[in-house]
């Protein structure tokens, strides 16, 4: 009866969330990135890239944004399987000076220019598998109605006036700064020229009468809102950044230019000498791709997280919301800032000539290795380095020899000739070492490998919550590394079936490892879709078995049927990942014998 009572207790729980087994049982993970229960009605979640401008081609900062919002909404969806629970955005910004000027500087009209560029990026993210469900345009209608209809409800609450408004306005950056952050520099002709102080693009002096939003009633405001949600921006190096920006002068915002001046944009509503100012523009896209000004948007915000460069932060983090306040609405749930990606230790620049094309890399080293690469070395709290021998030492390391070894060690037709799931064997591996009986076989590094790797499903969901995907895959990683260091220990290839002593042990060895993989593939999936699928569809697990309320790890050693157990496993299909570097290949044909 107390069985019975357990399995329908894991049942449950495998019902309502992630379930993983640990040495106590059955174990529940249930928080998801809104801080709410993933399996609470109606819980959903809406993540966002920036929209990237269009005055130059993608680079791989532009992708790495994409990718980490990419992993955040695919792990979301391993544990909210409904697709009507879970939305991802992305896009092109399209309007502004910037964007004129560029286009004047190509001999092109400005719709044009944008066209071809968002068209590369648009391809960019289909190459790179960015499960986005909607890539949005600043140039569509749909994105102009949203516009006017947001300045129209700051103009009717009072916090739109029209006055003279002068200072240094940076056309790189699209924004006026203070005279504290210029600062001059030599320019080509050896005259001092104003730039400014933080990324060294230059200023030009600018003095119009424009629409200005009142954002100095918005200081203590969006302190509270600060220091209510300590995770409001992440990570907190970010948030103190923001707190520090609003111990400082916090002025009214200048929110459109003269249309004789910036005529790429959409017009300030009954005011056609005016162009709406291309930040406020940009920022309304993330209601415009949950259907503003219509009532269907209030269904998915604020449960929306925005993934963005630190380059931006001061616009979603102080700008964004202060808008959002005044038009009566709450701020983001999350805002999720990361660093620059620099290349052999110098910033990207055109002028330096080292701009990392990401297709390039793509094709180089395969979809699925250039995107663990990214989200295995880029650390949210700082910048991180390129370089093409760092992404090969990485893949060859951990996807071809230690993860795809492994995978051919226990498949191999030499080791595992049935080509199957084999038995679990409980007196060869009992549930604990005290009560051991003299088949047991297991050691105790063996007990710590199952309890590291029942614990694992929930170590990665928090790391995601915490927006440290590179830590989830370190934690996958040493896993992975743990079980290869359980195969090498018992070294199945020198055990034989034939044996009766043998054989039940062998069995449990191979068991024990596919269950790992099993769980390394499950996990892998946000990051490296189309190899963890390689991986489970060589395990022979379904596409219905592959979600995080699924995965129960290694049943039979508590006791519980195991599913997979005598199954057949999937056809072979070569090597998981094929080193980069193929003078030392000889190790993973070594490994498939």
């Amino acid at each position: 009866m107390l069985r019975v009572r357990a399995l329908r207790l894991l049942g449950r729980r495998r019902a309502s969330g992630v379930s993983v087994l640990g040495s106590s049982g059955p174990r529940h993970c249930s928080s998801g990135p809104l801080g709410v229960r993933d399996d609470a009605p109606g819980a959903r979640a809406f993540f966002t890239t920036p929209i990237f401008y269009v005055n130059a081609a993608p680079h791989i900062g532009h992708l790495y944004s994409a990718l980490l919002a990419d992993a955040l909404c695919r792990h979301r969806r391993l544990r909210v399987p409904s697709a009507a629970a879970t939305r991802f955005s992305t896009g092109t910004d399209e309007h502004g000076l910037k964007i004129q000027q560029a286009a004047a500087a190509a001999g092109l009209a400005p719709a044009e220019l944008c066209d071809r560029v968002s068209a590369q990026f648009q391809q960019l993210f289909r190459e790179a598998g960015v499960s986005s469900t909607d890539f949005v345009r600043t140039t569509e209608a749909r994105h102009r109605v949203a516009v006017q209809h947001f300045w129209g409800l700051l103009e009717a609450r009072g916090l739109l006036y029209k006055g003279l408004y002068e200072g240094w306005y940076c056309a790189s950056e699209e924004c006026f700064l203070p005279e504290a952050k210029v600062t001059r520099q030599p320019g080509p002709s050896g005259d001092a020229c104003p730039v400014s102080l933080e990324s060294g693009h230059p200023v030009s002096w600018t003095k119009e009468e424009n629409y200005i939003f009142r954002l100095s009633q918005f200081r203590e405001p969006l302190r509270r809102w600060l220091r209510d949600d300590p995770q409001a921006v992440t990570p907190e190096p970010f948030r103190l950044a923001v707190l520090q920006w609003l111990e400082e002068e916090l002025p009214d915002l200048s929110v459109s230019r003269r249309s004789s001046h910036l005529h790429w944009g959409i017009p300030v509503p009954g005011d056609d000498s005016q162009t709406i100012y291309v930040w406020l523009d940009a920022l309304v896209n993330y209601l415009t791709v949950i259907g503003y000004p219509n009532a269907e948007f209030r269904a998915w915000w604020p449960a929306t997280s925005h993934i963005i460069g630190k380059d931006i932060l001061k616009f979603h983090a102080i700008y964004w919301p202060a808008l959002l306040l005044g038009a009566g609405m709450s701020p983001p749930h999350r805002i999720y800032v990361h660093s620059h990606w620099t290349v052999c230790g110098q910033k990207m620049s055109k002028s330096l000539g080292n701009v990392v094309d990401p297709r390039t890399c793509l094709d180089r080293y395969t979809v699925d290795g250039f995107r663990y690469f990214l989200l295995r070395q880029g650390v949210p709290n700082w910048d991180c380095d390129y370089y093409d021998e760092k992404v090969v030492k990485l893949l060859d390391s951990e996807l071809a020899d230690a993860l795809g070894g492994l995978l051919n060690r226990c498949t191999a037709n030499r080791i595992n000739p049935s080509g199957t799931y084999p038995v679990f064997c409980t007196n060869c591996f009992p549930p604990a070492p005290g009560v051991a009986g003299p088949s047991a076989r297991a050691q105790a590094e063996d007990y710590a490998l199952v309890n590291t790797v029942a614990t694992l499903p929930r170590q990665v969901a928090e790391h995601y919550d915490n927006f440290q995907i590179y830590k989830a895959l370190e934690a996958v990683s040493s896993c992975v590394r743990q079980t290869n260091g359980f195969v090498q220990r018992h070294a199945p290839w020198k055990l034989s079936w034939e044996s009766p002593v043998d054989a039940p042990w062998l069995g449990t060895v191979l068991h024990v490892a596919l269950e790992c993989l099993r769980v390394f593939g499950t996990l892998l999936q946000p990051v490296t879709p189309s190899l963890a699928d390689k991986l489970l569809s060589r395990l022979g697990v379904s596409a219905t078995e592959r979600g995080l309320g699924e995965l129960i790890f290694l049943p039979r050693f508590y006791g519980y049927p195991c599913p997979f157990e005598g199954r057949r496993l999937g056809p072979e299909t070569g090597l998981l990942f094929p080193r980069l570097d193929q003078s030392r290949a000889w190790l993973v044909k070594a490994h498939r014998t």
